[in-house]
Order: C-alpha cells, then structure tokens, then sequence
C-alpha cells in the first residue's frame, strides 16, 4: 500500500509523517517533507528516513496540489489528503480508482460540507473522511466521517513544566495581521501591562512583545518556563496544535470561551471545543471577558503551587485526549481497515 500525502500545514505534516513511519506505512509527502532530511520548513526538524528520489523530482514537477499529473498520482494506491477540499475537487477524475482520505484539521464550513457530499457522490467508499474533533458533527450539514482521531503531541517529549519566568506567552502565526481569526485584541487587553510575549512565525509587527524564528527545541524550553499560556484560538478550529503542546507540558492555561472562541460570523457553528476540554479552575482556566481573563492570569503569576496544580491536572486531560500512545493505535486500526478494502 503507498500512500500519497499531501500537506498544507508543516507542524501537522511533521508529527502525522513521524507516528506513520512508525506504524510502517509506506508513505511519501508532497508537503515540506518532500526530501524528509531537508524539510523545506526549519520550524520542526526533519524525519530519520530517505525516499525515493525518483518521487521527489515528480513531485517537485508537480508543486500545484490542485493540478497533480496522472503520472504522479498513479505510482499510489492512497492519496491522503491533510484537509484542501479543492485538492479533492481539481484532481477528482484521476481520484476515481484511487483510495481517498480526507483528512480535518479544524476548518471547516457549511459550504465544505456540502463539497464533501458532492465527493461522496463521486467516489463513494473510496472517500474515507478522518475527523479531528466531536464538535465537527454540529456544523450544519455534516457530511459524515468514518474515523474521528484527533491530533497528537508526545508526552516525552512535551513535559517538566517549572514555570519559573513569570510571564504570560502566546503562540500564534501573523498575530495582528491574522487579528480577526485568532483573537488577537482580547489578548492584548487581558494582557495589558502584565509581562508577556507572543512566539511564533510572522510577528514582527508585534515589536519586542513578540519573538518570531523559534525552533522547536526553544519551544519547549519557552513552554517549561513560562508560567501561564494564553489560549485565543484561530476561528473556527476546535483546538489547535498550539493548544496541546502547552496543555501536554503542562503550562497552566487561561483560554477564551464559548462566546469568544466560536466564529461570530459563523453564527450557526459552534465548533470552538475548549471549554469541553478545561473544567474551569481544576486543570485550566476559560472565559469570555478581559476583565475576567485578567484576573485569573493574575491569580496563576501570584501563585505558583496553584499553578503547578493546575498545570499537572492540564497534562493528564492531554495525555488523556491526545496523548502518542492513544492516536497512535487509533492510526494503527486505521490503516489496517484502508488496506483490507484495496
């Protein structure tokens, strides 16, 4: 069984790659992991395993995923799509005795469940859609998923919070730029005047709050230091990766509510999970107003054995809902159904 995968988000791309390679599916991405041992995105560092050179030089013939040769798509026997439903609709003629997966990542719509119907027309059981969150069933005509597996982080390699700068961090991708999608003003209110910072790429226009080239071990290391992680969200994800990697370190976390965390121009989806997720005030914090949200960054700056506590319980719902051990036989089971059915 090869399996084509094709990628629109690196971090996602690496840690899926990574959990496949070592469950020995024979996969090759058409991503930032094209060559895997010279990624094209330095935010996380490359995989231990070589592939085919004669794949990598038709991929990089074919750099338009929603206009892939014949050629290419029929050296496999899969193609796994990491969401893009127009991936799906540009390539569908040669997707027609090709095995399909299409996989969520928190983005979609109404209008794309409708498109994921009209594919379902097309390919039938060839289409197997991968759900990364409950709350997907609610958006307005679901078009149905035949897995729900949710995203994964490693509770070895994300651990020993001490929070011993008391700061309040957030990390986000063009912060301001993106302000409308990731809740960018109620952060800068709730954190006024308190020390904080914003990780992540694209924040330049941030000033000094923000530092925006950090490799994946400095964040680790910002994640075990920090006291409090600020969680905003990016509409209209249930959680994001974000999300886990502080939850799973352990950092205490202050995350908006349902009010704030769902999409207001959305106003019949309420995908937002977070709330679901931190029962308030046992392993984190949520809310939907500055003033409030202020307060409990206080409380946790003030109060560092509260704030272990809080963190530890944080790390266990992690492990608990997205830990590598629990995604990992859930892939497992996966994959071995999609190859009974070829």
């Amino acid at each position: 069984m090869k399996v084509l995968y094709l990628s629109c988000h690196s971090i996602l791309e690496y840690d899926e790659l990574k959990l496949f390679h070592e469950l020995g599916v024979d996969i090759f991405s058409h991503g930032a992991y094209i060559d895997p041992q010279n990624p094209g995105d330095a935010t996380r560092p490359s995989l231990d395993y070589s592939v085919d050179p004669i794949l990598m030089e038709l991929a990089k013939q074919n750099p338009d995923k929603a206009c892939l040769s014949k050629d290419l798509l029929d050296k496999f026997d899969v193609v796994f799509f990491m969401w893009k439903p127009e991936w799906i609709k540009s390539n569908i003629e040669n997707l027609k005795n090709k095995m399909c997966i299409l996989r969520t990542i928190g983005q979609s719509t109404k209008y794309n469940e409708i498109q994921i119907r009209e594919f379902k027309k097309i390919l039938g059981n060839r289409l197997k859609i991968v759900r990364y969150s409950p709350l997907e069933r609610t958006i307005p005509v679901f078009a149905g998923e035949d897995a729900l597996i949710r995203f994964y982080k490693d509770p070895e390699e994300l651990k020993d919070w001490n929070g011993k700068n008391n700061i309040v961090i957030t990390i986000a991708q063009s912060f301001k730029r993106r302000s409308q999608f990731c809740g960018t003003e109620i952060f800068l209110a709730s954190t006024d005047g308190l020390p904080r910072k914003v990780y992540g790429k694209d924040n330049q226009d941030l000033g000094e709050m923000a530092e925006s080239n950090i490799t994946y071990e400095r964040l680790k290391q910002v994640l075990r230091d920090s006291r409090v992680f600020f969680y905003t969200g990016t509409y209209p994800a249930s959680y994001t990766l974000g999300f886990i990697e502080a939850f799973m370190t352990g950092v205490p976390i202050v995350a908006l509510g349902y009010r704030e965390g769902n999409c207001s121009w959305l106003p019949d989806q309420c995908t937002y999970e977070i709330p679901f997720i931190i029962r308030n005030g046992e392993n984190g914090f949520w809310g939907d107003y500055p003033k409030i949200l202020r307060e409990e960054i206080i409380y946790l700056l003030n109060n560092v054995e509260k704030a272990k506590e809080i963190g530890e319980a944080g790390r266990q719902t992690a492990i608990e809902l997205f830990g590598k051990e629990k995604i990992k036989k859930e892939w497992e089971e996966f994959w071995k159904d999609v190859e009974e059915e070829l």
